[in-house]
């Protein structure tokens, strides 16, 4: 089993006692050839995979977005074609997170504020992940934060230790945003909710490979666990499993989703 490093903190963004959160269980991406036989039958067109992935799952996190973003019509498209209930994550583009850091971010969040626009109510969170490579920089974060309508869901993934910082967790406080809970090789499994709701990344229980391996029945057991702790407090829960090789997310997913439908065990 994994170790699981930091503690569970309740942030400004509890929404305070009495009412369960709603819980999403999905996969990083969806139009994978390797899936065949796995969530898709043999010979399913890559156009009809992602209504074959939405009547099993009710989210998924859109990785594509991050090497090219979408024109609008893309997601006005996804707002039509996706059922009713169903709620699509995206991931940020590279050309903000990775070529320009944050800096500047006007155009681009002119552009993804557009495009969150058409997608309507099947919307759920915008993925922020930022490069391995930038240390911390509150005021560059800060500022990208405030530049964001607040309408708009954020989940912010940092990859610099740096960032492991109480300072840094009230900032994403103040501006309603989460802090990207991560599980995989060489990552920091640090269990801090920061908004009114909780956005976990299961990159696969590998202590070696990023994006490796299957996790065990007592890995999603804990985290079954884990997430019926936010529920019960008030926090929507979004996790993705993004070990998509050999079909590990899709039956990960399936597993855990299987477990928190059971009633819990206290």
């Amino acid at each position: 089993m994994e170790e699981h490093a930091g503690s569970w903190h309740d942030g400004p963004g509890h929404t305070g006692a009495g009412q369960a959160g709603a819980v999403r269980i999905g996969t990083s991406g969806w139009s994978y050839d390797h899936w065949e036989e796995v969530l898709y039958p043999p010979g399913l067109p890559a156009r009809d995979r992602l209504a074959h992935y939405a009547a099993r799952f009710d989210t998924v996190e859109l990785n594509a977005s991050f090497y090219r973003w979408p024109r609008e019509h893309s997601f006005a498209s996804w707002c039509r074609r996706l059922p009713e209930g169903f709620a699509l994550s995206v991931k940020a583009p590279r050309g903000l997170t990775h070529a320009k850091k944050l800096y500047a971010p006007e155009v681009w969040v002119d552009r993804i504020t557009r495009c969150w626009h058409e997608l309507g109510d099947k919307r759920a969170v915008l993925l922020v992940q930022l490069p391995p490579g930038l240390a911390r920089d509150d005021a560059r974060l800060d500022y990208f934060l405030a530049a964001l309508p607040g309408w708009i869901r954020v989940c912010v993934e940092f990859r610099h230790p740096s960032w492991d910082d109480d300072a840094v967790y009230a900032l994403l406080e103040r501006h309603g945003a989460a802090y990207c809970i991560m599980s995989g090789a060489g990552l920091p499994c640090v269990l801090r909710a920061t908004a009114p709701f909780v956005y976990i990344r299961l990159h696969g229980p590998d202590h070696d490979v990023l994006y490796g391996g299957s996790y065990s029945d007592d890995d999603l057991r804990w985290w079954a666990d884990r997430i019926r702790e936010w529920q019960a407090s008030g926090k929507d829960v979004y996790a993705y499993f993004n070990n998509d090789g050999g079909g590990n997310a899709v039956r990960n997913a399936t597993a855990l989703r299987r477990l928190l439908d059971e009633p819990p065990p206290w």
